[in-house]
């Protein structure tokens, strides 16, 4: 979501600083933190926090605080990517039906080669076929190329860009 404000250069629109970016440093640590030992821990008032954190959250910045699960230990242990080629004008009906299918983690709509890009679970070779599948079963998907993930050598993060803020390197 895009927030219009006037006379301000997009770029700074979501600028966070210090005391934005130390929060969201601690919450990504220990996410299961109270507002008010954050604000302990910050050596701010408990309203501060709060109010930042509303902040964070109304520009969306904040998305919310969901639990970060092993999938391997759910039983999801195989992981692949998809580059789809999709009909023309197609990019939301597919999007949904994408979204029905359960082992569907991740979508991204993507220039280049393919139109949406898809990170999908499952539990075993046979079980990827049949998710592929499934995929490819939407009406719309032209074509799909599929890589199945080995490793992550690089886990999702936000950590780099929270130091930046603070000037601070992997510390």
């Amino acid at each position: 979501m895009v927030i219009k404000m006037d006379n301000v250069p997009s770029t700074t629109k979501h600028q966070l600083d210090e005391l934005d970016a130390r929060l969201l440093l601690l919450l990504t640590d220990e996410p299961r933190l109270g507002v008010l030992e954050c604000s302990r821990r910050l050596g701010v008032a408990r309203g501060t926090a709060q109010a930042r954190l509303d902040r964070l959250r109304d520009r969306g910045v904040l998305a919310g605080f969901p639990p970060d699960l092993d999938l391997a230990a759910m039983g999801y242990g195989l992981t692949a990517f998809a580059m789809l080629e999709i009909a023309q004008g197609q990019r939301h009906e597919v999007s949904r039906q994408l979204a029905a299918i359960d082992e569907v983690c991740e979508v991204h709509a993507t220039t280049g080669q393919g139109d949406l890009f898809v990170r999908m679970v499952a539990r075993s070779n046979a079980d990827l076929q049949r998710v592929i599948d499934e995929v490819v079963g939407v009406p719309g998907v032209r074509r799909t190329s599929t890589s199945i993930a080995l490793s992550t050598p690089v886990p999702p993060r936000v950590r780099p860009l929270l130091e930046r803020v603070l000037g601070t390197s992997g510390a």
